[in-house]
């Protein structure tokens, strides 16, 4: 039985043995060969993931608070395998007398500074640095989008690729976004300068254009750049209507669209004697309009302005019959019910 079973050892390796080979045979074609083996749909994703993560890291700007991992190959006490960028953009190496300057720097670029510091002690060093923590380009955004947050940046991002990363706008969200710049921040000149950045400490884009994808309207983030949606303001429909609530004024809104927008007037709805009032510099006004005449387009169906409120009145005799009805009911309520034999 023993000698069986080492005659057949060999065979059983080889069975093992194939499958790996033959996999290794694979991927040396697909590295070597002129044309690669075809893909997947999810190898496709990971290799698009794995190469826009390369790219990013390619041109990535170094900044205080980054954490990197360099190695030295073959070197092991000259490796670092955390070393976080200082306040003043400044990190040391093993051997390397003075500071060395790592913000502002791509990590392909920090790897060539030290290749040549270390070539006065090693013979043709290999030197990789790696970003294991992006903490240096930090944006915000806040206001009325469906996910605030804060991100980190790898990479040059215009604004609405950030709204879409913070949900988009939400059904709260005003007409315009305002950046706020941090010059704290800014050690480095952010591409997106060339890109039309005026460098100005706040900065008000138009949200259709900036949606749009508009040049002028979606530019290139920077570090500590604070992004708010203001909420829009608003007018109140109260009254007789379906549903009373706070109509967003994103838009030119009518008295019409606003009634509308609360689902409608209800039954017995004083439609000649709606209100509005409103807030001026002198003091509260009352404009009154009639739906019926603005219906037949006999009167202009007037815009509403911010914190307008448009009281939709219930008929006079209906009012008083529900309130007669009211009292009769609680009257009847409190008589005692007896049985008729």
């Amino acid at each position: 039985m023993l000698s069986t079973l080492a005659a057949l050892r060999p065979l059983i390796a080889a069975l093992i043995f194939v499958p790996l080979v033959a996999f290794g045979q694979v991927a040396v074609a697909q590295t070597n060969s002129g044309s690669a083996l075809p893909q997947t749909g999810l190898e496709r994703r990971i290799s698009d993931t794995a190469t826009a993560a390369a790219q990013a890291d390619q041109t990535y700007q170094l900044g205080s608070g980054d954490v990197l991992e360099i190695r030295v190959f073959n070197r092991p006490q000259l490796s670092r395998d955390a070393v976080r960028i200082d306040e003043r953009g400044m990190i040391r190496m093993p051997l390397i007398k003075d500071e060395l300057q790592a913000s502002c720097h791509t990590g392909g670029d920090l790897a060539r500074v030290i290749t040549t510091l270390y070539s006065k002690y090693l013979r043709d060093p290999q030197v990789d640095v790696f970003v294991k923590e992006y903490q240096s380009q930090p944006v915000s955004v806040i206001g009325a989008v469906n996910v605030p947050g804060r991100f980190q940046l790898r990479r040059a991002v215009r604004l609405l690729e950030l709204l879409t990363f913070a949900g988009g706008p939400s059904e709260r969200s005003g007409k315009y976004v305002q950046v706020v710049h941090s010059a704290s921040l800014a050690q480095c000149e952010p591409e997106g300068e060339a890109a039309g950045g005026s460098g100005t400490g706040f900065e008000a884009y138009n949200m259709h254009e900036t949606l749009r994808g508009d040049a002028r309207a979606n530019p290139y983030v920077r570090p500590g750049d604070t992004v708010t949606l203001p909420e829009a303001e608003q007018a109140f429909v109260v009254g007789n209507v379906v549903r009373p609530m706070a109509i967003p004024l994103k838009e030119t809104t009518t008295i019409t669209q606003a009634i509308a927008t609360a689902g409608g007037t209800m039954p017995d709805t004083k439609s000649d004697r709606v209100r509005i009032v409103r807030q001026t510099s002198a003091g509260k006004k009352e404009i009154f309009v009639d739906l019926n005449a603005i219906a037949s387009r006999r009167a202009e169906d007037m815009s509403l302005k911010a914190n307008d409120i448009v009281e939709v009145p219930t008929s006079g005799a209906t009012r008083f019959l529900r309130a007669l009805g009211g009292i009769m009911g609680s009257s009847v309520a409190r008589v005692p019910v007896r049985v008729i034999p």
